[in-house]
């Protein structure tokens, strides 16, 4: 699995770790059963201290997202998709909500800000839709 940790920024490096895992859940790139990396080997490949991951690992069971398997490691738990789905649901909601009262607060009409998220939407929605595979008819 990929992270990407930004040491400098504003969210603790646990909790990016957190969020990381959290929407991997949601997007099925993570699912129920699979085992993540031990801590000693993601300290490791992120050059981050073992503790920091341990307390990720450690928040992220408690937030029923990965489980112990006895002797093996961490995994990923079977019902973690919808309550990850919800998680990233909510991130995104507050997203939002502070991108709206910055631009608010800037200045911008609501009319403004309504051509500016439908244009945003329906570009990115046309960026997903064209880097969908085409399916073929079974000849070449």
């Amino acid at each position: 699995m990929f992270f990407s940790i930004d040491a400098d920024g504003d969210i603790p490096i646990y909790e990016q770790l957190v969020r990381q895992v959290k929407l991997a859940v949601a997007d099925g790139i993570l699912v129920g059963g699979q085992m993540v990396p031990s801590v000693r080997q993601l300290a490791n490949d992120l050059a981050i201290n073992s503790n920091t991951i341990a307390r990720a690992y450690q928040e992220l069971q408690s937030d029923h997202v990965l489980e112990p398997l006895r002797g093996r490691g961490m995994v990923v738990r079977r019902d973690a998709m919808k309550r990850c789905t919800k998680a990233r649901n909510s991130l995104v909601a507050e997203s939002v909500r502070r991108a709206l009262a910055d631009a608010l607060a800037g200045g911008m009409t609501t009319a403004e800000l309504r051509d500016l998220f439908e244009a945003e939407l329906d570009r990115q929605s046309a960026m997903i839709e064209n880097a969908k595979p085409v399916s073929g008819n079974g000849t070449s």
